[in-house]
């Protein structure tokens, strides 16, 4: 069982890794950022409205309707749109690394939300971020890192952190088709102000429903299911393979490539996911 659930959780990883490179794709046919994000959003939520219409997981009560606009508008608008915004500026690999400093947001987060306290691997993690950044931000290769690219996919970093701790909130509550049945259209929504609609070629449509149904809806449709088998400290850990994924596809599909600086940047901000898993592991 345990096997099964390491199988799910990298199946996911990978699918997400592959956000960054189908992004690129449309993004080479002519769409923009927040365009990509908004149908990213509004194509999703066609899957989980069917799947939580066939799982009878539709109702949710009005008094959270404030809190799921409020994860709306972090977790979809914000997180969608900043990360999409990475990619243009930075790549898919560097977006997919510094997405992978959410960890490291969380533990600031809750030392002042849920005053939990700062532990010597906590802080040795957060110099890893810190640094590891830094030497992302180096650059190097055929990567032009730009500091919108970094400032951008800091923000999709930080958005993607409060998945953990607003998530909180819905975990005993809602399942995540249900959750997501009304957190992506508010998303989508929100995201429409900052939307242009541009003509979409026969590939742009393909990479859409490519992120939306394979890194969006699969993605976290794998992951759930690999929750069951395994721990989630665990599959937190076979998660972090989601931007060696996205490297080595964007390597061997847009030529993108690190420089050494850059690479061991990555490698210290993927350790310091490491460091708080187990961290929090041995906490538990």
């Amino acid at each position: 069982m345990r096997v099964k659930g390491y199988l799910y959780i990298a199946a996911a990883a990978m699918l997400w890794g592959m956000l960054g490179p189908f992004s690129r794709l449309a993004l080479s046919e002519g769409l923009q950022p927040m365009e990509i994000a908004f149908w990213r959003a509004t194509l999703a939520w066609g899957f989980f409205a069917a799947h939580a219409a066939a799982t009878r997981t539709l109702r949710m009560s009005v008094r959270d309707f404030p809190m799921t606009a409020l994860f709306a508008l972090v977790g979809v608008t914000a997180f969608y749109g900043s990360y999409q915004i990475a990619i243009r500026a930075g790549g898919a690999a560097m977006a997919a690394v510094l997405l992978y400093t959410a960890p490291a947001w969380v533990c600031v987060i809750a030392r002042f939300t849920f005053k939990e306290r700062f532990t010597r691997p906590k802080i040795l993690a957060l110099a890893f971020t810190l640094i590891g950044v830094a030497c992302v931000a180096g650059g190097g290769g055929s990567i032009q890192v730009t500091w919108s690219g970094v400032l951008f996919g800091l923000t999709a970093g930080f958005c993607y952190s409060l998945y953990y701790i607003i998530g909180k909130y819905f975990s005993d509550k809602y399942t995540a088709p249900n959750l997501f049945l009304y957190m992506l259209p508010m998303g989508a929504i929100t995201l429409l102000p900052w939307v242009e609609f541009s003509h979409k070629s026969p590939t742009a449509w393909t990479a859409l429903f490519c992120i939306a149904a394979l890194c969006t809806y699969a993605a976290y449709f794998l992951y759930y299911i690999g929750l069951k088998h395994l721990e989630a400290s665990r599959a937190a850990i076979t998660a972090t393979i989601e931007p060696v994924v996205a490297a080595v596809v964007a390597f061997f599909w847009w030529g993108e490539s690190f420089g050494l600086t850059a690479y061991a940047g990555s490698a210290l901000i993927l350790s310091s996911v490491l460091l708080i898993i187990r961290d929090r592991d041995a906490g538990d």
